[in-house]
């Protein structure tokens, strides 16, 4: 793989990622995650009461909300009302059910944790950028928890990361910048744990239908990219 792209990375290369952890004071878990030159908040907020749905279960929940703010984008991007907008509906929704799908709900207890998302920079990846940042946003809190006597393990079984992946000038390529993702031929978002499974993947031929070949391809890809992005992770989170 040795042709440049737009920013003059390798065909199979992350966008430059930075984490910073415990990055507000009042969130149980936050971080500031950069994927090149998107940037995320990701904040986690713990209530002591589950969704009303499972109320006397015993078991808690994981929900998420997400948002573009008004200088994420070359244009000023309206804030969002009441009634969010069908893109941010849809994107929040994703990362909700992919957080919940590595947390045990029984043992967090009759509790919900908040996430929240803020694209505060966006160049392509804000959903992606925003499940890897606040999995760990997700983690902080849980261990504060335990720290508190209020569980008695972190509640997940296993990490989770997101990344891009595209068919590009008819070349196959990892973590799509804007300028990448806009002329895509084939667009995919891909959702995985740390040993492989995958959570989701949204992909989209553009232009024109892809092949299995080329699916797997893409999927190669992001599964290299997702490991790379956990180890980031397990860096940050330490010792659960």
């Amino acid at each position: 793989m040795d042709m440049i792209r737009v920013d003059g990375r390798q065909l199979d290369q992350l966008r430059p990622l930075k984490m910073t952890d415990n990055y507000l004071m009042h969130p149980a878990g936050s971080v500031l995650i950069e994927t090149g030159h998107t940037k995320v908040i990701c904040t986690a907020c713990v209530e002591e009461k589950t969704a009303p749905h499972l109320k006397g279960t015993g078991k808690g929940w994981v929900t998420a909300e997400y948002a573009m703010l008004p200088g994420s984008t070359a244009d000023r991007k309206k804030r969002d009302g009441v009634k969010k907008d069908g893109r941010s509906t849809e994107i929040q929704r994703l990362i909700g059910r992919s957080l919940r799908s590595v947390v045990d709900l029984d043992k967090l207890g009759e509790r919900s944790i908040y996430i929240d998302c803020d694209v505060i920079q966006a160049d392509g990846g804000t959903r992606t950028a925003s499940i890897t940042g606040a999995f760990v946003a997700m983690v902080q809190a849980m261990k504060k928890l335990k720290e508190q006597g209020l569980i008695e393990e972190v509640p997940i079984t296993g990490f989770l990361s997101a990344v891009s992946v595209g068919k590009v000038a008819d070349q196959l390529m990892l973590d799509l910048c804007y300028e990448e993702d806009s002329r895509a031929q084939v667009d995919m978002n891909v959702i995985m744990t740390d040993d492989g499974r995958f959570v989701e993947l949204q992909g989209t031929g553009e232009e024109a239908p892809f092949t299995a070949e080329e699916m797997a391809g893409l999927v190669a890809l992001a599964k290299k990219g997702c490991e790379e992005l956990c180890r980031a992770q397990k860096e940050i989170i330490g010792e659960l």
